[in-house]
């Protein structure tokens, strides 16, 4: 149950640097939310924590859940093509990782409440990352984010870079859900050009995976 001896988020937050962070988290068994009762895995998150973007999706899927790995079904496939023609790799280039920890009942957005009982794990990850680029993945991120940017139509804000005040170093920028791009084809050509204007923003040289 949530508040519980068994709650994880003291150790897990204690890590020192990003692996042990990474490894606490995946073998705590949290249970601070109702997601728990029907996860398989605990998806941390893809990629190198390293990197100079930080991408942040909505929560796990199905074959997330299954392997432990986030965005590695068909929105994890267009997420690296959408980057590949950028000439990065999101396994090297990016770190990948969600709002939730955990797989939603149907694939359904995260709650309200189940979204913050996560949100201590996904602000380490922000903290132990050099990142100062951040891409919210659809409006699921935006809203947990900046949910005064979300109340709108989400074409308004896609491609666009900002900042917040709970974040003073970061630069974020809103981004389609790959998702999204498979359900309707025609958001992928202007999707392509915000990914092409990110890696532009962020420039080269970008960091090998270490470890």
């Amino acid at each position: 149950m949530p508040g519980s001896s068994s709650d994880p988020l003291r150790a897990v937050l204690a890590a020192a640097g990003y692996e042990g962070f990474r490894q606490r988290l995946r073998e705590s068994g949290c249970t601070r939310c109702a997601l728990a009762e029907g996860r398989t895995r605990i998806v941390v998150d893809r990629g190198n924590p390293d990197a100079k973007i930080v991408a942040i999706g909505e929560a796990p899927g199905a074959r997330e859940d299954a392997r432990g790995v986030a965005f590695c079904g068909r929105a994890g496939r267009m997420l690296d093509d959408l980057f590949a023609a950028e000439g990065l790799s999101t396994d090297e280039h990016l770190l990948i990782v969600n709002v939730v920890k955990c797989r939603p009942p149907g694939n359904r957005a995260p709650h309200r409440e189940e979204a913050a009982r996560c949100r201590p794990f996904l602000e380490r990850q922000l903290a132990l990352s050099p990142a100062r680029t951040i891409a919210l993945m659809g409006a699921t991120a935006l809203r947990h984010f900046a949910p005064e940017r979300a109340k709108g139509p989400l074409g308004a804000q896609v491609g666009r870079f900002f900042g917040l005040p709970d974040w003073p170093d970061r630069e974020f920028v809103t981004l389609y859900h790959p998702a999204a791009i498979l359900y309707n084809r025609s958001l992928e050509r202007v999707a392509r050009e915000h990914v092409r204007a990110l890696a532009a923003r962020v420039g080269a040289p970008f960091p090998a995976r270490t470890g």
